[in-house]
């Protein structure tokens, strides 16, 4: 199979041996059909230049990438799950089918399935996903990237012709096979399964591993704990600038690399309520919105209890107990980024965030999260832009004018993004729960992407606009 100049093959964790993965073969799809490739992302791994029968050779049927691995692999991992541990996990419908470099970053990348086929971790499971799960996650990483949120890229979909029966949407219903691409697929869990099994030297060997492939500049176990935290506290700070609900953060959802993936029931905010649940059947509300910082401390908390077999406790408990430091100054950044303003102090900075906070809260149902955001980037340069909008009523509130004072004492970051034809809309692009059911409703009717296809062009064209990781 031919690749680009750019690409770079670099098979890392097949080498930590048998111990860690399980060869596997991928499910022989009846039906091989190409529905959304991610050429942007192709190109930065050197696999722009396919064409759609050797994409399907790689994508629908797994034959192995030049140098790289030469099958699949399931990885092994353990976690808990809604806080339950559980022993009996891994990756049961999906699995590692190559790694590779990153042009121009160097970085260590995965291409991981999902909905392969069966492996030994399927237990009573299909290995499936539904095409609609697929669809779902492709836009699901299209608006996180957008937002400047770490996320997988979702790569590669493609049908494949089955029917299968799910209890959460009407069934009989299509299948597909997702392909991602991820910074690592090396999850709190992949620790938690070598302390339970009490297996001390593969963790020393798993550790190793993970800070040599992702954080060269770290030693030992409390300094991987120590970039989790960091990368951790960086990547729920901006689920919470975006308004992004995960839905299911187990520990098993979460890797050290600060990554987001494998979205399942996830939901963008319509308007700002801390009690906002993504998952039906998250009864209790443990992962609604307002409460993702705890959950994310509670998972490193996990990982930090994985670890010491090989470190000592109390610089575990150290390291942990940064956490919230952490966690706030990421979340004024990353709140100051979705805003377009520059940093003024610390002090001056929270208090605008928590006006912001506040605004949005008293805007009830008529604000919006994202047009919040949208009429207000680059403070002072949008006056006449939220003046103009159609919430401004609401900011005439008092909330509102305590906000906009302070945001209009500020200095725009790089207000030339303005000028982006974007920004003369009336509203911004959104990824709300009833878009998603509209552009799935006419693929499920009459195979028609059309929707699909534009809303992933209006997703794209939004992060131009943004340019949040500049």
């Amino acid at each position: 199979m031919p690749a680009g100049a750019l690409y770079r093959a670099d098979p890392r964790f097949a080498a930590l041996g048998p111990e860690f993965a399980d060869p596997v073969t991928p499910a022989a799809f009846p039906e091989q059909t190409l529905c959304f490739r991610n050429d942007r992302a192709a190109a930065s791994v050197g696999l722009d230049g396919l064409t759609d029968l050797e994409w399907l050779d790689a994508f629908a049927r797994f034959k192995p990438l030049p140098r790289n691995q030469p099958q699949p692999l399931a990885m092994r991992y353990h976690g808990h799950q809604f806080r339950t541990y559980n022993p009996d996990l891994g990756d049961g419908r999906g699995f590692l089918y190559a790694q590779l470099r990153e042009a121009g970053t160097d970085r260590l990348l995965d291409l991981g399935a999902k909905g392969s086929g069966k492996t030994p971790w399927s237990r009573t499971a299909d290995g499936r996903l539904t095409l609609k799960g697929g669809v779902r996650e492709v836009l699901a990483a299209e608006m996180l990237e957008a937002l400047g949120v770490p996320t997988s890229r979702a790569f590669s979909l493609i049908e494949t012709g089955e029917s299968l029966t799910r209890g959460d949407e009407p069934s009989p219903t299509r299948s597909a096979v997702l392909t991602r691409l991820s910074h690592s697929h090396i999850r709190f869990g992949t620790f938690q399964r070598l302390a339970y099994i009490e297996r001390p030297d593969l963790l020393e060997i798993l550790i190793g591993h993970a800070l040599e492939a992702y954080h060269p500049d770290r030693q030992g176990a409390a300094g991987l704990l120590a970039a989790a935290v960091d990368r951790t506290a960086a990547l729920t700070a901006r689920w919470m600038a975006a308004g992004f609900v995960h839905g299911v953060l187990n520990t098993d959802n979460m890797n050290i690399t600060g990554e987001s993936f494998d979205y399942g029931p996830w939901r963008f905010l319509p308007r700002s309520d801390p009690a906002f649940t993504a998952a039906y059947f998250d009864h209790s509300g443990l992962y609604a919105f307002g409460r993702q910082p705890d959950a994310a401390f509670w998972n490193l908390r996990q990982l930090a209890a994985s670890l010491t077999p090989v470190a000592g406790q109390d610089e575990l408990i150290e390291i942990l107990n940064g956490f919230e430091t952490a966690y706030v100054r990421e979340l004024v950044a990353a709140m100051l980024r979705r805003l377009g303003v520059k940093p003024q102090g610390a002090e001056a900075d929270a208090t605008l965030v928590s006006a912001a906070f506040k605004a949005l809260a008293a805007g009830g149902e008529g604000l919006g999260w994202e047009p919040f955001f949208f009429d207000w980037f680059c403070g002072p340069a949008s006056v006449g832009r939220a003046a103009l909008s159609p919430r401004a009523a609401i900011y005439a509130g008092e909330e509102g004018r305590a906000f906009s004072d302070l945001i209009l004492a500020r200095e725009p970051e790089r207000p030339e993004r303005l000028a982006d034809s974007y920004f003369g809309r009336a509203g911004p692009e959104t990824m709300l729960i009833d878009e998603v059911e509209a552009i799935w409703a006419p693929i499920a009717a009459n195979d028609d992407w059309s929707a699909f296809n534009a809303k992933v062009l209006a997703v794209r064209g939004a992060g131009r606009a943004w340019n949040l990781d500049v």
